[in-house]
């Protein structure tokens, strides 16, 4: 059971492979935004009405830094760590300060600068016990493959040219 907190318009809830899967945003989309089968709860997450210790899997993309403070992001960690079964993953997604200082306020409702090792604290406090963090990028030059994903992977270097946002997963 996945959760997606800040769905959009369910890119990766229509897309993961799980036997049931949620999507919360505070817009209500229209319909067939979501495949068939999703569970859409149109609400602010904070507000969201949704069984504690239910879901398997929390995937969080380019939220936490439109959030109004650090406190909020406390806030929603806790929650997510409430609803999150022991031993769940959460994986957090967002762009990184540390790598894209430069243009990380381009965005006018980025409200708060975070980086990888700032967020896997944030996972920590609020009960996770973070098991990987690094700098990526979904996008570049080079064309997607497996083998360059690897070799990025073990390359750290890469990761100051290359990584412009952070990955960070967390297990409950």
């Amino acid at each position: 059971c996945v959760l997606d907190p800040a769905a959009g318009r369910g890119e990766f809830t229509n897309a993961v492979p799980a036997v049931e899967r949620w999507a919360v945003d505070r817009h209500a989309y229209t319909e067939g935004t979501y495949d068939p089968g999703v569970n859409a709860v149109p609400s602010d997450i904070f507000d969201a009405q949704l069984a504690e210790a239910s879901f398997d899997g929390i995937f969080v993309s380019n939220f936490l830094e439109h959030l109004p403070s650090q406190e909020h992001v406390a806030s929603f960690l806790e929650k997510m760590r409430s609803l999150a079964t022991d031993g769940a993953r959460i994986a957090l997604i967002g762009p990184n300060f540390r790598y894209c200082a430069a243009e990380y306020f381009d965005m006018a409702d980025h409200t708060l600068a975070l980086t990888h090792l700032a967020v896997a604290e944030h996972l920590y406090a609020a009960g996770f016990e973070p098991e990987r963090f690094l700098p990526y990028s979904f996008t570049g030059r080079l064309p997607a493959s497996s083998r360059l994903a690897r070799l990025y992977l073990k390359t750290k270097p890469a990761w100051r040219v290359m990584g412009k946002q952070f990955l960070v997963i967390g297990r409950a």
